[in-house]
This record gives C-alpha cells, structure tokens and sequence, in this order.
C-alpha cells in the first residue's frame, strides 16, 4: 500500500478487498478475498493478517466492503438499520484478537464518527452513510502510511543522535513491523528503511521470532525485497550479538504502550530489552500513536492474547515436538518503561521526564494536542 515497495498487506480498490495470506510467505504469495466482516475477523483471528496498525486497517475496510455491499443489495430499509448494523459489527471485530489497541481504537473512533454523520442526515440517505463509512476507511489507510514515514524520520533522527555515531549505524529488531504488518512503509522497520534512504545503515538483524516466525518468515523477506542490508539470527543469538559489539541500537514495534511507556509487543521483546540494558545499547519503540493507551496506567493491566498450543510445536503444519508435551504460548510481553529509551512515533520521539523512571505520555500527548 506504499509507493515505496510493492509488499502489500491489502489492497483495496472500489469497494473490492483482498487480503495478502501472511501465513503462506515467503514461499508463497496469495491474496484472499475479503467481502464480508466474518471474512476480516477470520483473517485477524488467524494471523493472515498481523501487526497492530495492519489489523485495524484491515477490520475497518472489511466493514467497508460489508456496508457498501449490502447497500447495494437493498438490505437496509433506512440509516439507522445501517448504522446498527455496522456499529454491531464494529464490536464484532473487536473481539478478534485482545492485546492490539490500533484495532479497538479505530472501532471506537468509527462509531463515534458513524453516529455524527447518522445524525445530520435523513433516514433515506442510506447510501450516502454508506459512502461516507467507504472515505473514512479509506482515509484510515492513507494516514497510517503518512504516519509511518514520519515515524521512520524521526526514528533515524533520534538514533543517530542517541548513538553519537557519525557514519551507518547496525540496528537489531524483533518480529516484523514493516508494510506487512501496517498499511505501507512501516514503523520500526520504517526506521529502518529511513536511515538506510539517507545512507545511514549499515547492517538491520532481525530475529526469527518464535514461535510464529514472522521475523524469518516477513521482515527478512522485506529487507531482501527492499534490498537492505539484513541478517537473520536466532532469537537466543541476540546477547551474544551484543557481546560482540555488533548492533548500535534496536527499535522494535508495539501492539499498546500505556500511560507510563510500558509496551505490549511480540513475545520476546522483554528479553531483548533486559539485554540492552546490560549491554548499555540503546532500546526503542515505535509506533503510531493510535498505540497509545492512556486509560490503562500500568502494563499489569494489559490482557496478553495466548495462541494455541500447535503453534508452537508445528511448522507449516508439520509436527517437531512430542505431541503430549503441554505449552505455555503467550503471544506477548510486556517491556518495563524503565528499559525503554525513546518512544518513537509520528509526533515525534518521546523521553522520559529527567529524574523519572517512566514517561508521562499523558502530558506529552496532551502538549502535542495543544500545538
């Protein structure tokens, strides 16, 4: 969805939506068919599509392509059918996955935005309310592009600053957040292609990401499609990466950071920030902040999604572990706000108050809001 690459996570075209099956990559590059609500639920619920700014771009275009479809049909007898239908739907989607904010965010917004327009318009204006539902979305799409790129620049900015490093910088990051797992672009990946576009990197690892593999499986894709310099390592590889003096920095992604800069992301992601810490490498987040939750003061509140056990003992359908062994398979972590150096997003980067363990991201994004 970005002029920049051809990776696509959906593509949407009037009224028509497909959806690219993430669980097929890299081998195999297919696009499903998305027209109905229960079909965007199905794909969030089952990962062929992922990453937080991607999902909820996805849930609002398949409400999208519900609405305008059944308008076409003749299914709603006027507005107010229509608007309870979608708003029906819109909690319908949020029940596809638990831990992501982007997508409860964008289903609360909508609704807010859906009942303003059913109120300044008569009850046979069914489809222009349907019409108006189509620019919304596709608006959503658009901006989250727009916010990526601005991410990316601020991400490079505030990298090269914290290192103090003048030539490229070697850069770590964890499962995959690049214009797979958002509408285009990307977030820390998007860093990632904004220090390489200014001749700024000079080597991005990325970690296979167990147990779901999207960092072998995606971002290593990505970076070989965008010709960046990448290397694949194992998850249990990143201290010794560290040991050796071999990454500068790691920006990862985000699925909620809340009021005091704790961050929900991929599985993993605590470790790595525990290793930074010893290893004194700098360790960033970005993310949009539609990703911000400031209703929820401390991580502890934040519910972690656990996935089923064959994910864990399966690839691509084939069994490797002892089939009676149980799991445990949360899908994420919580990193502390302490570890955290910066948290970039399309506003800019934000610190931590001097003397402060944790940020204040309610007063930050209340200053910004004042701009």
């Amino acid at each position: 969805m970005t002029q920049d690459s051809n990776l696509e996570s959906l593509r949407y075209v009037d009224g028509k939506m497909t959806l690219l099956d993430q669980l097929q990559l890299p081998l195999i590059v297919h696009y499903d068919a998305i027209t109905s609500v229960q079909d965007g639920w199905d794909a969030i619920r089952e990962m062929k599509v992922r990453g937080a700014p991607a999902i909820a771009v996805a849930a609002a275009l398949s409400l999208s392509v519900e609405i305008l479809s059944m308008t076409k049909a003749n299914k709603f007898s006027d507005t107010s059918a229509l608007k309870e239908h979608a708003l029906e739907q819109l909690e319908h989607l949020k029940s596809s996955r638990p831990t992501a904010v982007n997508l409860f965010n964008m289903a609360d917004w909508f609704k807010v935005y859906i009942e303003d327009k059913y109120e300044v318009l008569s009850k046979d204006s069914v489809l222009e309310l349907a019409e108006a539902i189509d620019e919304k979305a596709k608006k959503m799409m658009v901006d989250d592009v727009s916010k990526n790129k601005l991410i990316g620049d601020h991400g490079a900015e505030a990298m090269v600053k914290m290192t103090q490093k003048k030539d490229e910088l070697r850069v770590l990051t964890h499962c995959n957040t690049g214009s797979l797992a958002t509408a285009g672009y990307g977030t820390a990946l998007g860093v990632l292609r904004s220090l390489h576009a200014q001749n700024l990197l000079k080597r991005a690892y990325c970690t296979e990401t167990r147990p779901y593999l999207q960092g072998a499986r995606l971002t290593a894709f990505e970076l070989s499609h965008d010709k960046l310099p990448g290397t694949l390592i194992a998850d249990s590889m990143v201290s010794m990466l560290f040991k050796n003096k071999m990454a500068d920095a790691v920006v990862v992604g985000a699925d909620r950071i809340v009021a005091n800069g704790d961050t929900a992301n991929k599985i993993g992601t605590y470790q790595i920030a525990i290793s930074c810490a010893y290893h004194k490498i700098p360790f960033f987040i970005a993310a949009p902040t539609t990703t911000i939750d400031l209703s929820l003061k401390s991580g502890d509140q934040i519910v972690i999604e656990e996935r089923a056990a064959t994910e864990m003992k399966s690839i691509s359908g084939v069994m490797f572990a002892d089939p009676d062994i149980e799991v445990w398979n949360p899908a994420f972590d919580v990193t502390p706000a302490t570890l955290i150096t910066g948290i970039i997003t399309e506003c800019g980067t934000f610190y931590k108050p001097e003397g402060s363990d944790t940020f204040d991201l309610s007063s930050q994004i209340a200053n910004i809001q004042l701009v």
